[in-house]
């Protein structure tokens, strides 16, 4: 892949061993992607104060509790919850129909997730699982291993849309965008949007994938393709197409995708 990602900047890694970390190789990149999503979640000190009061109370909490209880305006208490959310740190479930601010709506409830038991680095993927998949994958024509990891990407993405926000389909993609970078960051990818208008694209510094990624790049990147796609089509609700257009796999300082949509 080509490393001219025009009109999007690539961030330097933070060399091994500097900000008082002895760290190397993968480890520091690791801990890199765990900064990253931690400081996504819990860098507003209202959303840390937010978590821990739906962590302490051991019940699924509304937008309009939260609101209440921290004098907020509720789209702000819905945006961090929604931060929280996309993060991994909770989970957003649709309550009885009749619950929420128009008639019969279902009011969107959040509770910790299974995540919130080890708060840190994003959970590692399995090297040895991930090469014998991408081996078996490459087995097939090339075409078709594509085709086939992008759309278990795409699926597993749309399934985590769901969970991220249920029912949700109205973001604009600016919004949404965003919401995947942050998805993908707690996912250890240490993501973030870059652009405006239309000209949108996601930019990962790290890729969880390992040794899988850069021994069979064309099917894992497709897989990452894919996960963007689906989380994008679940939260927007509109067809995208992501171009990836630089790859750490092979060889460039981050991976960058370009996220085109209809209007």
């Amino acid at each position: 892949m080509s490393r001219r990602a025009a009109g999007f900047t690539a961030r330097r890694r933070v060399p091994a061993g500097t900000g008082g970390a002895d760290l190397a190789g993968g480890d520091a990149e690791h801990f890199a992607a765990a900064v990253a999503a931690l400081t996504a979640a819990f860098g507003d000190p209202t959303r840390r104060d937010i978590y821990l009061w739906v962590h302490r109370g051991g019940r699924p909490v509304t937008a309009a509790e939260v609101s209440a209880t921290f004098a907020l305006h509720p789209n702000v208490a819905r945006h961090h919850l929604d931060k929280l959310t996309a993060g991994g740190y909770l989970t957003a479930e649709q309550g009885p129909p009749g619950t929420g601010r128009g008639a019969g709506r279902p009011s969107r409830r959040y509770r910790p997730s299974a995540r919130t038991a080890a708060l840190g680095l994003p959970a590692p993927r399995d090297d040895l699982v991930g090469t014998l998949l991408a081996r078996a994958l490459e087995e097939l024509e090339p075409t078709r291993s594509e085709a086939l990891a992008e759309d278990v990407g795409a699926e597993y993405g749309r399934a985590l849309a769901g969970r991220i926000a249920p029912g949700t389909t109205h973001r604009s993609a600016h919004t949404a965008v965003g919401v995947v970078a942050e998805a993908l960051t707690a996912h250890g990818f240490a993501a973030r949007r870059e652009g405006t208008g239309r000209s949108l694209a996601i930019v990962s510094e790290h890729c969880p994938f390992g040794e899988a990624a850069r021994r069979y790049p064309h099917v894992m990147c497709a897989l990452d393709r894919g996960l963007i796609r689906g989380l994008m089509e679940g939260l927007h609700g509109r067809a995208v197409a992501p171009r990836l257009v630089a790859s750490r796999p092979e060889g460039d300082g981050c991976c960058v995708t370009r996220v085109a949509y209809d209007s």
